[in-house]
């Protein structure tokens, strides 16, 4: 299975170490994965404030760059949730164009998604020691249903004990532009998952999308802790034993 690696601008400027761990996980699987070069961004914040032009050139350059893979795998849900939802009906004027879109968008998924839904994993080969906490973001959980799989693959390291949060499904604040316009209103939602996070004694905090990640690490440290590691769930379902956990 040929699958194209969609990196994501957060990934590849602030935690490529994702990226490698993504692709030991589609490789360990099987896939053979390619990371096009020419990639950019799937074009979200520019259609997110209104700039749909910007949408409509990203996803030309999404379409040119992966149309010729199995699969798509992205390790967030927030940049899948835009091209599998927000692409549609981008270009009313070339039917053509759009009908390629949707059937790309229809092979795009989530990473954790990909791995149970359409490989059919019920484990993976990596080794974790350490109780973890599962955050669900906003685009995975409401956009795309994403839910179940990441908590499957997670509590089936023996290492691992999945200890959740009273509300893991409250927003942490980000939302990108959200956190930029109503910065209080997002300050306060962060710290309050911060303290649900706090409230399970976790070892590390675990997400699939690094925007989600970013915001709450920032805010707990701020408050002070030092201790609880925060990591994507790329980087603890393809550990190998020994690794630091930066």
């Amino acid at each position: 299975m040929r699958v194209g690696l969609f990196v994501t601008c957060l990934v590849d400027l602030m935690r490529p170490r994702i990226g490698f761990a993504v692709v030991r996980l589609l490789e360990s699987a099987g896939c053979h994965v390619e990371v096009p070069s020419t990639q950019t961004c799937c074009g979200q914040p520019g259609f997110n404030s209104g700039d749909r032009e910007s949408g409509r050139r990203m996803a030309l350059r999404f379409l040119q760059d992966f149309e010729s893979f199995d699969h798509v795998v992205v390790p967030s849900g927030s940049c899948t949730g835009m091209i599998r939802v927000h692409y549609a009906g981008l270009f009313p004027e070339a039917p053509d164009v759009q009908a390629r879109l949707d059937r790309l968008a229809a092979r795009t998924h989530e990473l954790t998604e990909f791995l149970v839904d359409v490989l059919g994993m019920k484990t993976v080969s990596g080794r974790f020691e350490g109780t973890v906490t599962y955050h669900d973001s906003c685009s995975g959980l409401r956009e795309l249903g994403i839910k179940q799989g990441p908590r499957t693959l997670l509590a089936s390291m023996p290492g691992v004990v999945l200890q959740e949060m009273s509300q893991p499904e409250v927003c942490c604040g980000f939302g990108g532009a959200f956190s930029v316009k109503l910065g209080n209103i997002a300050t306060r939602m962060a710290r309050d998952k911060c303290e649900d996070v706090l409230s399970t004694d976790a070892d590390v905090l675990v997400a699939g999308d690094l925007g989600c990640l970013l915001n709450l690490e920032g805010c707990l440290r701020r408050m002070g802790n030092t201790r609880t590691q925060v990591m994507h769930v790329a980087e603890v379902l393809a550990h190998v034993h020994g690794d630091e956990r930066k």
